[in-house]
């Protein structure tokens, strides 16, 4: 099969395609044969060196893909999951390939009406927002979130979960074009970060009486006005580096207010974990992509040979939503 392989660490010259023998599933995996693999942070972070494949995974690049099931293990076909299945999945590495191999409960069936390319941008962006906002965020209806980088993949499945589950969504972007497709998604409170200060604006439109929670995409940048707009126990859900490390905190606000800071990585989980995640979260969305109610926002979609020319546009963060490596 072919495959994405990274030669060395750095920019995306260390990516090309090689050939590579098919991965050989066990009793309880699928092979898929891949359609289109999403692009995330974490493989721009795993190519320079700084964000390494957990334990056990596959060291390509590539966490979530869509596809046609080929091969089925005999625990997995027990599972009700059979060879020309149209599936999507999330993986902990391997996904920039041909064929991929997951075990059963990492997999959801699409829906009829889901194109099975967009597909691909679907699991890592929707599972993480949905791990952060109602696993560990607890949002509820009339609660007020922020989130950063709305018009991240992430950003805009946030907006879609946050919206069904009857937020008040306050989000940033970089541009005005950013913006109003947040709005359009659900979002109501429209921040431009480069020209505005959201913490200003966050506390003339709240009263100075602030957010119950952030969902953060950015990192270090943002942390010292995070502390800020957070209410009395508010919870800070950091997932996001890009904009930074390292912070200064200020405990005050964090004591005063009794807040929580929420650190999280959906990659590095079990997969008895995130086949829970999985479960619950297609047991309600499920039919909420069948009716349109959630879609994946799809922003460019490469040939697979272009990985590198991709890599270049996710640095360049002009996306709106995802950016897809089609394989078919």
């Amino acid at each position: 099969m072919k495959a994405v392989v990274v030669e060395g660490l750095g920019e995306v010259s260390v990516l090309s395609i090689a050939l590579l023998d098919a991965p050989i599933p066990g009793p309880e995996d699928v092979l898929i044969k891949t359609w289109a693999s999403g692009l995330n942070a974490a493989d721009l972070m795993q190519r320079r060196g700084h964000y390494p494949p957990p334990p056990g995974a596959s060291p390509l690049l590539g966490l979530e893909v869509s596809g046609i099931i080929e091969e089925v293990g005999p625990e997995a076909l027990k599972k009700g999951l059979k060879v020309g299945d149209p599936v999507m999945a999330l993986l902990s590495g391997g996904g920039y390939a041909e064929k991929v191999l997951v075990r059963y409960d990492q997999v959801m069936k699409l829906p009829k009406s889901m194109d099975l390319v967009e597909a691909g941008g679907v699991a890592e962006a929707f599972l993480t927002a949905y791990l952060e906002l109602i696993w560990l965020g607890k949002l509820s209806r009339g609660q007020k979130l922020l989130i950063h980088a709305g018009a991240s993949g992430v950003g805009t499945a946030a907006i879609q979960i946050a919206k069904a589950q009857g937020a008040e969504i306050f989000v940033t972007a970089s541009s005005e074009e950013k913006l109003k497709f947040c709005q359009e998604l659900g979002a109501q409170h429209l921040i431009n970060y480069k020209t505005q200060d959201f913490v200003q604006v966050i506390a003339e439109k709240t009263g100075d009486q602030g957010v119950d929670c952030i969902l953060d995409l950015v990192g270090a940048v943002h942390f010292p006005g995070n502390l800020k707009v957070l209410g009395i126990e508010g919870k800070l859900l950091l997932v996001g580096m890009g904009g930074g490390a390292k912070s200064d905190i200020d405990l005050r606000p964090v004591v005063s207010k009794r807040l929580q800071i929420l650190g999280s990585t959906l990659r590095a989980r079990s997969l008895d974990e995130k086949g829970r995640l999985i479960q619950e979260f297609w047991a309600d969305a499920a039919t909420r992509f069948e009716q349109g109610e959630y879609r994946p926002v799809i922003n460019k979609i490469y040939p697979a040979v272009e990985v590198r020319e991709a890599h270049e546009y996710m640095e360049s963060r002009a996306n709106i939503g995802k950016i897809l490596l089609k394989w078919v």
